[in-house]
């Protein structure tokens, strides 16, 4: 896979995918939410038991709507459990490049660590992405995907490093609207803005800081 490929491969791709696609995706991806696996075998159950006591001869209406009320039941720990899981599962792009220098001004993966916890913490997946001298700037050698998701406590697939000579903001710019994310930086990009008009709007663009050392967002 190239670089350039890897960018838009944040969200979970293709909606159109056979069968087994499917189920590999909801393994990957909903192995974690317990929740929303449970919620979704309770409702199946609810309703196949729905569907049971419905064609049962039997004058005892109790059972009907002993089914029905478990249907309603399960919908609704499921409606709850999906909306949760979505939550957790809301992609945002993050310019590491550029987030790294919101303290002081100097690059520091810390900071970058704390924004990217208190994304997290307000529901959002982060995906993280550099150009190829970051790490340079912060460790004084090259670090690659691998190295800075484990520095920065996320999955490789949620972090890129820009290829040498290529600069991080189309690319990010592109993950962006592959992706319909927003974008938390300070950059405006105007060297783009020709290009991605439809991503460089007020709304698509986050901007933050650290004010007497109090993390703040334009979320």
């Amino acid at each position: 896979m190239t670089q350039a490929e890897k960018t838009v491969r944040f969200p979970y791709g293709n909606l159109f995918q056979s069968p087994r696609k499917w189920w590999k995706i909801w393994d990957r991806n909903f192995q974690g939410s317990v929740s929303l696996r449970t919620s979704i075998c309770l409702l199946l159950v609810s309703v196949s038991g729905l569907i049971v006591a419905s064609f049962i001869p039997t004058d005892a209406d109790w059972l009907f709507l002993l089914a029905l009320i478990c249907v309603m039941a399960s919908a609704i720990l499921f409606i709850r459990a999906w909306f949760s899981w979505r939550r957790a599962n809301t992609w945002i792009i993050v310019d590491g490049s550029n987030v790294m220098h919101w303290k002081d001004g100097t690059p520091d993966l810390d900071t970058l660590k704390k924004v990217l916890e208190t994304l997290k913490q307000a529901g959002f997946k982060p995906g993280v992405m550099f150009d190829a001298n970051v790490g340079y700037k912060v460790e004084g050698d090259y670090m690659d995907d691998r190295m800075l998701s484990r520095a920065l406590g996320l999955r490789s697939r949620q972090v890129m490093v820009a290829p040498k000579g290529t600069p991080a903001d189309p690319l990010i710019l592109q993950a962006a609207r592959d992706s319909q994310a927003r974008i938390v930086t300070n950059d405006r990009f105007r060297d783009w803005a020709d290009e991605y008009p439809d991503v460089l709007n007020a709304d698509r663009l986050v901007k933050g800081g650290f004010q007497k050392g109090e993390l703040w967002f334009s979320l």
